[in-house]
């Protein structure tokens, strides 16, 4: 570690592991979404057990997919983009080897707790609270590494994607430990200390905003720096981006009330969250745009570079799902969509479409360049997985675009005497067919996830290719 720039050494060692185990939790993740799916269609597949029952697995397959996978993607890029444009070292090698070997031991935590029945109930903070604490302790411990690296920047400028994953990092520390204030009483079982409506409200803002800030900021991030460099070209516009920054920080925090439309929350309350989801689409499609309009003069890098078709179809699905969220906050909206599959198909076609998508594009970039590579084994395999990866988050949302719609109508179809015209049970057949284009849907894009690890195992073992831990700063 040295003081002269020219001697500079990034730690990539880091970067490396979060990026392979990006691949692991992926496949782990989705293999359990597989799961679930067919257990819609198949309940056998319950196999009569608690540990494999649905409501056990859910919540290990959201963990799995937005923590393991998405989270290993987060700290993997943050760490490799927050070296290059500071032109320094991480602040702290051993810090950032602990939030590695940290991360992982929750994500293991949590893979044996869930299953066993250990749970907050909260969606997205299920896990109980001895692991809640780890988390606090690991996620400071990535704050000091990550803002410490900044401090030590070459240059006086702060490039926009660290604005982005700076922002994600202090909002999902806050998120994390407010929704999460909680009374032990025992090893593995605790109660909230809020009460009622009020632990709803809490809840949803901060299941909200780690949407908004885990899946959205930290994967704007994502998007300004690897989107600029894989298409080589510039970012569109910088000020855009500076607007687009403090305009969705400014505004996320304020949406999540519209998870909880008609409902004890107050009216006013509700409205709120309603109105300020609908002003969130401005500054949601101010970075849909800045990253499409990046690609002006390199459109045609598109017919032969997969990743960067990656990186942009993931864009196309980030503005068609924060097109697609503010209309389902509008109540009468909501009153035909809430509880339905829509709003399942909705947070896929962000999950599968934007977040998943722009994170295998960004891993696809990176492995090459931490072994000292041009490429991938085999830019076919890419193309392969691209059209794999699209074909199936089609599939999933458009069955449950269609199954939630269909949902709502019938639930809230009434006779001329008043009376319901369809039975619950009624809608839950009627969704079946739906429920198996999900399921063949979750698989197709797992088939893609699995290619993509033997291309990476391929890569990584080719003669030439060497782990390059300490890469001089012109790498």
């Amino acid at each position: 570690m040295s003081t002269g720039n020219d001697n500079t050494t990034y730690n990539y060692k880091v970067v490396r592991q979060f990026a392979i185990m990006t691949v692991v939790w992926g496949i782990v993740g989705m293999a359990v979404g597989v799961l679930i799916a067919a257990q819609l269609v198949w309940p056998q597949l319950n196999f009569d057990l608690p540990w494999t029952s649905f409501g056990r697995l859910r919540p290990l397959h959201t963990n799995a997919v937005i923590f393991a996978f998405g989270g290993s993607a987060l700290f993997a890029t943050s760490y490799y983009v927050v070296q290059r444009t500071s032109q320094a070292r991480l602040f702290s090698d051993t810090l950032a080897a602990f939030t590695f070997w940290g991360w992982q031991a929750i994500i293991v935590a949590a893979a044996i707790t869930l299953p066993l029945g250990f749970t907050s109930t909260k969606e997205y903070a299920e896990l109980e609270w001895p692991i809640d604490i780890a988390i606090a302790i690991v996620w400071v411990s990535y704050a000091i590494v990550f803002f410490g690296t900044i401090m030590r920047r070459k240059m006086k400028h702060i490039y926009v994607a660290n604005w982005f994953y700076g922002a994600f990092i202090i909002t999902i520390a806050v998120l994390h430990i407010v929704n999460n204030l909680e009374v032990p009483v025992t090893a593995w079982k605790s109660y909230s200390i809020y009460a009622g409506t009020i632990d709803a409200m809490v809840q949803w803002w901060y299941g909200h905003n780690a949407v908004g800030f885990f899946l959205t900021a930290g994967f704007l991030g994502m998007m300004y720096y690897f989107v600029p460099k894989q298409a080589g070209r510039p970012v569109y516009s910088y000020r855009l981006s500076i607007v687009h920054f403090w305009a969705l920080i400014s505004i996320y925090v304020w949406a999540g009330a519209h998870h909880l439309h008609y409902s004890a929350l107050p009216d006013w309350a509700q409205s709120a969250g309603m109105v300020m989801s609908l002003i969130l689409l401005a500054p949601s499609w101010g970075g849909m745009i800045n990253g499409m309009m990046t690609l002006s003069g390199a459109w045609h890098k598109l017919r032969t570079d997969p990743i960067l078709r990656f990186l942009v179809v993931s864009l196309s699905f980030y503005g068609m799902s924060t097109f697609e969220g503010p209309m389902m906050s509008i109540k009468t909206v909501n009153a035909l969509s809430h509880n339905t599959d829509w709003t399942v198909g909705h947070v896929h076609s962000g999950a599968l479409g934007w977040v998943a998508m722009i994170s295998i594009g960004a891993i696809y970039h990176l492995i090459p360049k931490l072994h000292g590579l041009k490429d991938m084994y085999s830019v076919s395999l890419i193309n392969v997985h691209f059209w794999l990866a699209t074909i199936g988050t089609v599939l999933y949302i458009a069955s449950m675009w269609v199954n939630g719609i269909m949902q709502g109508l019938m639930w809230r179809a009434v006779n001329a005497d008043g009376t319901l015209t369809y039975s619950f049970v009624e809608a839950v057949v009627a969704s079946g067919p739906g429920y198996f284009v999900r399921a063949l849907g979750g698989l197709v894009f797992l088939a893609g996830m699995l290619i993509m690890a033997y291309n990476v195992w391929m890569t990584v073992k080719q003669k030439d290719a060497v782990a390059l831990d300490n890469a001089p700063h012109t790498a």
